[in-house]
């Protein structure tokens, strides 16, 4: 009974159509007029039996689906983690600075320097590792760099600046004079990479004195910082 409806709502003739008022000139309604060939041409009457029946458990058989646009995620291949990481520059290597401070093992504190601006600054790096000779006893249970031998290679960074033609100081004449604000931030230790920039502020030649301001990093988070005086003198 429920089919035999659906059937005939569908097939039943539509409602006539009737121009309204306003549409009754003569241009619009011949706008409105329907094809002659059009008029010629009798639809065939559909029969029940050729329509096709919605059973309820059709109905429920039905499901929607959700087309989403396919989205092409590009991944980077994998790449190995030594390959990762650029190794520092080398503006001076070892015997370079060997060239300049007078140090030796086992009191020299500074392994290359990475950047270097003639009479203004210099950055440079101390690899620390369970090697070196202060270990042992500072501290046998918990290896941590002393912050005096930090403000010591801090210093002999802030040689490396002082100790060039630019500034004029002499090997033989150059003394760490003394410290200000100097403040240990976090602790140093084995396996670490010390990043130093000590940096010329004033320079007084008249009296061989300079003073610079230097920063200590491991990993870019600071770990050490101070005032530094040098004393100068001519050969």
């Amino acid at each position: 009974m429920e089919a035999t409806t659906m059937a005939r709502s569908l097939f039943s003739p539509s409602p006539s159509f009737h121009l309204s008022p306003s549409l009754s000139s003569p241009k619009l309604a011949a706008s409105f007029s329907i094809n002659p060939t059009l008029q010629a041409q009798k639809a065939t009457p559909l029969s029940v039996s050729n329509a096709r029946i919605i059973t309820p458990s059709m109905k429920s058989n039905r499901s929607l689906v959700k087309c989403t646009p396919s989205v092409a995620v590009e991944t980077e291949a994998e790449v190995p983690i030594e390959k990762k990481f650029a190794a520092y520059p080398t503006v001076m290597d070892i015997n370079q600075i060997r060239d300049i401070l007078p140090h030796r093992f086992p009191f020299l504190l500074v392994d290359r320097v990475i950047e270097y601006k003639p009479g203004e600054t210099a950055v440079a790096i101390k690899n620390v590792t369970i090697n070196d000779n202060f270990f042992p006893g500072h501290f046998p249970e918990r290896p941590i760099m002393p912050g005096v031998l930090m403000v010591e290679a801090m210093a002999q960074v802030g040689g490396i600046v002082m100790l060039q033609p630019e500034v004029g100081g002499s090997r033989e004449n150059f003394f760490f004079a003394g410290i200000d604000k100097v403040r240990f931030r976090k602790p140093v230790i084995a396996g670490d990479t010390l990043v130093m920039r000590m940096t010329l502020v004033k320079l007084q030649k008249r009296f061989g004195i300079a003073k610079m301001e230097g920063k200590a990093y491991v990993g870019g988070e600071v770990v050490c910082e101070g005032e530094f005086l040098m004393a100068t003198g001519t050969e």
